[in-house]
């Protein structure tokens, strides 16, 4: 059997006994780093065969992972801190091991961005974990674009040199808007320090995690014309007229069959 499990993100007390109990019993544990895993082994007094899973030898772990457990070897997966393959090693094992048809299992456990997105209160019915920002160029600009109307609240990792050129590239790119960054969650100076994108926000120190507002409802400035001027523009704009009907409805929040009257000498 093959059990990713969820590590502390900051108290080493935040380990679950169920993960304790599969690390008693493993026979190798697949780490991120062996020497943060030791030390996290070491608090509970266990010593077992570590091996290396990062994100340069991914596969070669995979098959390794494979043939232990297709011996009957319990193995372990788990990454420094947090959830591993979320921002972490793992979703190329988790890829392979379905692909060869291995089964596993996840032992859940501390997440950050779950505990960042509670302590800052903002709204949780909806959100996004968009994780590390891409470092620069193309890339970063078009991932951050695809959030510049969402309405659900957005969750970012921050190594912390990169927060305030984050918090300033978001207020570029997003506009202004409500954020919290969350610091060492756990730990002795945990600290939610709240600020607006266009504030910028300074240097943190040790694991942070930015949480964002979604952007405030605007309205649609078409729904100024009216019903047929609106559904005539989707149409000057290349729509068939059952698409620009469609698209008009949902700007206005109605029925198609509230419009239909409007379009039918389109």
């Amino acid at each position: 059997m093959i059990e990713f499990a969820a590590t502390p993100i900051g108290n080493l007390k935040d380990i679950t006994v169920r993960a304790l109990e599969a690390l008693r019993a493993a026979d190798a544990v697949f780490c991120e780093d062996t020497r943060v895993t030791v030390r996290l082994l070491s608090a509970y007094d266990l010593k077992k065969p570590l091996y290396a899973c990062h994100k340069f030898n991914e596969r070669e772990a995979a098959h390794k992972m494979i043939a232990l457990s297709r011996e009957g070897k319990r193995v372990v997966v788990v990454s420094d801190a947090g959830m591993p393959a979320i921002s972490d090693p793992g979703r190329e094992v988790c890829r392979i091991l379905q692909e060869e048809g291995e089964p596993y299992t996840v032992l859940p456990g501390a997440n950050a961005a779950l505990c960042a997105l509670v302590l800052s209160a903002f709204p949780s019915d909806r959100f996004t974990f968009v994780g590390f920002l891409p470092p620069k160029g193309e890339e970063r600009t078009k991932l951050a674009e695809r959030y510049e109307n969402a309405r659900e609240t957005l969750l970012f990792h921050c190594a912390p040199q990169d927060v305030p050129r984050d918090v300033d590239f978001l207020f570029s790119v997003l506009g202004d808007r409500e954020a919290c960054l969350v610091r060492e969650i756990s730990k002795l100076h945990e600290e939610t320090v709240f600020f607006r994108l266009s504030e910028g926000c300074g240097e943190a120190r040790g694991e942070c995690v930015l949480v964002v507002k979604g952007a405030e409802e605007r309205e649609n400035p078409l729904n100024a014309l009216s019903p047929r001027e609106h559904i005539k523009r989707y149409m000057d704009e290349g729509l068939d007229k059952k698409e620009a009907l469609k698209r008009a409805a949902r700007d206005r929040g109605v029925p198609k069959s509230a419009l239909y009257r409007d379009a039918l000498d389109l």
